[in-house]
């Protein structure tokens, strides 16, 4: 009994060493994983961290910027925005206007989107070097251009800039492919995956793990440092993780995405993914009219007993598709919530194509929805863009103590390998 009660104990002790050896194994690996993640991701993340804290503000401080785009200075009862729209292609037959607002806030000029018609002697797009336009609302005066997204510091195009970089770094498109959206969304699927290996190890047992969630205030840089990194991203990894997946959703949601949910989820048809785009040298020229396409949109609005107004309408040259979304005058940027609806129509014949009704749909339909929402903070209004603001500084925190902590750990195995050399 003694001898089987010795082998039993034995047993269980080489058992215990084994796992533990496993799971130090392990544990290695997953620390592997996370730092060489972590420096491919950290100067990327880090730019992404500051622009995003920025960006979440980016009408409020591209307007104080740049007074002259949207403040009116002219006095008088101002035209209807289809009437100055008409007024300005008349004018210079090159511009097809892509976004319009059909209503004008009190003390705003009207913001325009803009493309390019075919340039009949080179068949294609003419050459305009701006892809929005201010005018006055009540002369019809341009105030102002740009190339939104356009590399520049200058006051124009400082938060249009800030705002690319932060999605795709500026890295230019070639062969058809947004390859910025590409990369920040690879990038984005390593994030996401490294969100999971890192809380992993931010918990080597059960008997410490709330020394996961502490800050050593007084004892050392390098020890802040290290709970700056380790316990401040335990503390916000749930944010972390929804910017993260979020992120993936915007940059490759045609690509990724849209399939995976779908294999979970019945989805509703959607007009963009059925359709293959053109290329940015062959726009499709819409052969509806604006007025006939917003006449539709106001039947179908009626039969569907929709009692808000008609708000603004795009034009994609690349797709062939009209929107036309509904909201109260000053909501077209949606600072709550699930965004504002959507009908779409065909360009070339004024077809109903599909609609985006926030909140309706399968719980897949909702999923994908709510992802702009969610990554900006507008899903909760003021709150939450503020909380998007911090979490974007905490990320760039984040990505720096990660670069520290790697810096100084190589420093200490090269002291140690020169030491052992000696």
């Amino acid at each position: 009994m003694k001898k089987f009660i010795e082998s039993e104990v034995s047993t269980a002790v080489e058992t215990y060493e084994n796992l533990s050896k496993k799971s130090k194994i392990s544990r290695q690996i997953l620390t592997h994983l996370h730092r060489w993640a972590g420096l491919v991701l950290a100067l990327f993340l880090f730019i992404s961290g500051i622009t995003g804290a920025i960006i979440s503000w980016d009408h409020e401080l591209d307007e104080w910027l740049n007074p002259h785009l949207f403040e009116r200075q002219s006095l008088g009862d101002p035209l209807s925005p289809l009437d100055l729209v008409d007024r300005l292609e008349d004018s210079d037959p090159r511009l097809l206007i892509t976004s319009i607002p059909l209503e004008i806030e009190p003390g705003y000029n009207l913001t325009l989107g803009v493309g390019a018609r075919i340039d009949p002697d080179t068949a294609k797009p003419y050459e305009l070097g701006f892809n929005q336009i201010a005018l006055d609302p009540v002369t019809g005066e341009i105030r102002g251009s740009r190339m939104w997204g356009e590399i520049s510091l200058n006051r124009e195009n400082l938060l249009p800039f800030l705002y690319k970089l932060h999605y795709s770094m500026h890295i230019p498109d070639a062969f058809d492919l947004e390859l910025g959206m590409l990369f920040m969304g690879i990038l984005a699927i390593i994030w996401t995956l490294d969100c999971f290996i890192a809380l992993c190890i931010s918990f080597p047992s059960v008997k410490s793990w709330y020394k996961s969630f502490t800050f050593r205030w007084r004892q050392g840089n390098y020890k802040l440092t290290f709970d700056l990194h380790r316990s401040g991203g335990v503390w916000v990894w749930g944010a972390l993780l929804i910017l993260a997946v979020s992120s993936v959703s915007m940059n490759l949601y045609d690509e990724v995405m849209r399939p995976l949910v779908s294999a979970l989820s019945p989805l509703n048809p959607d007009p963009f993914t059925s359709r293959t785009p053109n290329s940015r040298d062959q726009p499709i020229i819409p052969l509806i009219e604006r007025r006939q396409i917003i006449e539709i949109a106001n039947l179908e609005a009626k039969r569907r007993n929709w009692e808000t107004p008609m708000g603004s309408m795009f034009y994609e040259p690349d797709y062939g598709i009209y929107g036309v979304t509904f909201h109260e005058l000053g909501e077209d940027h949606a600072d709550f919530g699930l965004g504002n609806p959507w009908l779409y129509f065909d360009g070339q014949d004024g077809s109903y194509l599909g609609d985006r009704i926030p909140g309706s749909g399968s719980f897949g339909d909702i999923f994908l929805e709510a992802q702009f929402p969610l990554h900006s903070g507008r899903i909760l209004g003021l709150p939450g863009r503020i909380m998007v603001s911090i979490l974007g500084l905490v990320v760039a925190i984040l990505s720096l103590t990660g670069i520290i902590i790697w810096q100084r750990k190589r420093l200490v195995r090269a002291r140690i390998r020169n030491s052992t050399v000696q």
